[in-house]
């Protein structure tokens, strides 16, 4: 895909600079209104110092993790933020210099200089880093902040304390879970971690039992593997940051990012910095591993397609005999880009040269047929759906999937889109119509986007010099149609005040916004609390 070049990128450092926290609950301005039904709090997580002393961080992943509170009740907000009190935040403040690597590197004045660089810790000779800055997740009705490591820390959601530290290998028999976990009608969570051994390289579908959030520890018991699955190339296993669940079904992507297993251990051993392990491999396929969700059993059909990567999946569901699964798509694994502190404080043609060098990411429909039979012939579609263009032919080996766009060219001027997000409580897994993004045209999402997939139209706010995150949706409490509801994103920029703004989601337009009067730099993920 094509793009235009861009030049003269408004510099974002102020975005991945240092802040301070703020404890106690602050009062914001409003401006316009926020609906008085919305009751709960918005969280979310995300770096937010990036220097001990003298020492500084090298990349954007590395800053410590700083939690930020919207509380909102009767169309009024206030903000809080705290740092994530983990062992590498205590240890660096108590030496006041970075003594707790955090990208697998023991030593080295060069840390890992690419965007897998979380993935290394799942591999670690020393202990993981418990700086867990992804995203706030949910186990048996309790908060915890999480990272790609076996560690995560369950969270106080009201006062953003940290409680204890987890360590999932405790629990159950895996080395690490992703920070992007699914929930199912009845509360309980499912995830996909991963272990090696003398056995080999093996991904797991686990999932952990409903609680009621009562708990004075916290539980994981009960968690379970459902599914295992042995990695294609044991030596060089695959990146994944999320995975697919529709009702019945649980999708594990074997993409053609691979890890180099022994190289890790010679470069580890030597103490050298590790962006070279990791090899996007276009020549590889793309692999679908399709397990039964409720029994663990994998299905046997090889569901494969060309080379791709994805980073966030945006819906699944079934639908007469099909898997329909909507994700967030990439064709070049090498230049997700290299997002150092240094690129991001870039400026001028340096900046400039940056962004053009990141791939675009742009959502994608893939159709699976569930049953395919031993006496189907090969090399014709097997789907039969009215509303898609995306193919399945039975080969030799498998069944070989062709994704169809869910874009239009409009999409393009947008920069692609990221951080998909849809009405999770009532459409997840189920068939749907909307999903909300960020569109990218700066390496820091500059636009908030509504697709309607009945015709792939889109909706946009986008206003120069702003950087929304992720958009959340919140369904109003009366909703008949899947978009009655608000979006929510915290808007920061290096000019003005910060602020969570507040969108109608069926109209995409401003019903008010929250101006915060401290600093907010650039987050990741984040979720709503109807409950406090």
């Amino acid at each position: 895909i094509s793009l235009s070049i861009l030049v003269g990128l408004e510099s974002i450092g102020p975005l991945v600079s240092s802040v301070e926290e703020t404890p106690d609950p602050i009062s914001t301005v409003i401006k316009g209104e926020i609906p008085s039904w919305i009751t709960g709090s918005f969280l979310r997580n995300g770096p937010g110092r990036f220097e001990f002393g003298e020492s500084k961080f090298n990349h954007w992943f590395d800053g410590m993790a700083l939690m930020h509170r919207f509380h909102i009740k009767d169309g009024q907000v206030t903000y809080s933020s705290c740092f994530l009190r983990s062992d590498s935040y205590v240890q660096n403040s108590e030496k006041n210099r970075i003594v707790v690597s955090e990208f697998g590197t023991l030593a080295t004045p060069d840390p890992c200089k690419n965007i897998f660089a979380r993935f290394f810790s799942r591999f670690q000779i020393p202990k993981a880093t418990d700086n867990a800055g992804v995203s706030f997740v949910k186990y048996k009705g309790d908060f915890y902040v999480s990272t790609e490591t076996n560690f995560m820390r369950r969270i106080d959601p009201v006062s953003l304390e940290t409680k204890e530290k987890v360590d999932w290998s405790e629990y159950i028999a895996i080395n690490a879970a992703t920070a992007h976990p699914h929930y199912d009608r009845n509360g309980a969570t499912y995830n996909l971690g991963n272990s090696h051994g003398r056995n080999g390289f093996f991904y797991h579908i686990l999932r952990v039992p409903p609680g009621d959030g009562k708990n004075d520890v916290a539980d994981l018991s009960g968690a379970e593997i459902l599914c295992s699955i042995p990695a294609s190339d044991p030596r060089k296993p695959s990146y994944y940051h999320s995975f697919v669940m529709s009702e019945n079904y649980i999708v594990f992507i074997e993409q053609p990012i691979k890890l180099d297993l022994l190289k890790f251990m010679l470069y580890r051993v030597a103490g050298k910095s590790f962006h070279k392990v990791m090899s996007w491999n276009p020549e590889l396929e793309t692999i679908f591993h399709v397990a039964d969700r409720h029994t663990g059993q994998l299905i046997k059909t090889k569901y494969y397609s060309s080379a791709m990567f994805t980073l966030h999946q945006i819906n699944a569901y079934e639908d007469n005999g099909y898997l329909i699964m909507d994700m967030c798509c990439g064709d070049d694994g090498n230049v997700i880009g290299d997002f150092t502190i240094e690129n991001l404080q870039a400026s001028g043609e340096e900046l400039d040269k940056f962004f053009n060098s990141l791939c675009t990411n742009l959502p994608r429909r893939y159709v699976l047929p569930l049953d395919v039979k031993e006496n189907e012939p090969n090399d014709h579609n097997l789907i039969n759906l009215p509303y898609t263009t995306a193919t399945a032919v039975k080969t030799v080996t498998g069944v070989f999937l062709s994704h169809e766009d869910l874009y239009n060219d409009d999409l393009l001027q947008y920069g692609g889109l990221e951080f998909p997000q849809i009405n999770y409580t009532y459409y997840n897994a189920r068939p749907y119509r909307y999903f909300y993004a960020c569109g990218f045209g700066h390496v820091f999402a500059d636009s908030l986007l509504k697709m309607d997939l009945e015709g792939k139209k889109l909706k946009v706010w986008r206003h120069a010099g702003l950087f929304p995150s992720e958009p959340v949706f919140v369904p109003a409490p009366d909703a008949k149609d899947e978009d009655d509801g608000v979006v929510m994103s915290v808007v920061i920029t290096p000019r003005e005040s910060s602020f969570l703004l507040v969108l109608d989601a069926k109209t995409f337009t401003e019903l008010g916004r929250a101006e915060v009067p401290v600093d907010i730099p650039c987050g990741t993920h984040g979720l709503f609390n109807e409950m406090s």
